[in-house]
Formats: structure tokens, sequence, C-alpha cells
């Protein structure tokens, strides 16, 4: 029975390699309400997001500040003034950008 079950499995991971293998990238931050905003990162599979490239940038897209995600896939980082986004830049196909306005306490 476990051989059957191996045979299967090994079967399915090789026919279905993208599915098998596929994450996605998680990204949210939260106004602290003191003046800072903390983020947090990581993928769908689980996997950690730790140094993972986070760009602030302005309203005409110049980069203000880039920070790396710490051992807990986290940063803090003081609140830029006017508009802004924050971009969690994990490679081709994980990147998220969320825009300063929709993050709230």
């Amino acid at each position: 029975m476990f051989r059957l079950f191996a045979s299967l499995a090994l079967a399915a991971a090789v026919a279905l390699p993208g599915a098998a293998f596929a994450h996605s990238a998680i990204f949210d931050c939260f106004d602290n309400g003191d003046g800072t905003v903390s983020c947090q990162g990581g993928y769908s599979d689980g996997s950690s997001a730790s140094g993972v490239s986070i760009k602030i940038k302005d309203a005409k897209g110049d980069v203000l500040r880039e920070l790396k995600l710490d051992s807990n896939s986290e940063v803090s980082f003081p609140k830029p003034e006017g508009d802004y986004k924050v971009m969690f830049d994990g490679g081709e196909g994980h990147s998220i950008e969320l825009d300063g306005k929709k993050i709230v306490q």
C-alpha cells in the first residue's frame, strides 16, 4: 500500500510540477499610530521572507528607503509624509505593492 501511495505521489509531482511547488507572496502593512509603519511578509507555502527587499516609494515612484525583512519576516519604518507606496520585492512573480492610503491602524 505504501509503495502505491509513494508511486502515485511521485507521479503527481512529476505531472504537475507548477501546482505541486507553487507559492504566492503574502505581504501586509499596518500604521502603528505612533508615526511608524510595520510590515510582515511571507509565502503561501509557509516559507520565510527573511531578507526580502522592501522599497518605500514616493508618489512619483522614487525610492525613499530600501529595507530588508528581518529574521521574523518583519520590518518597521517611519511613516513617510504625503502619498507613498510600499513594495515587497520577492523576485519575478512575487512582488506586491501597497498604497500608503490603504495602510491603516
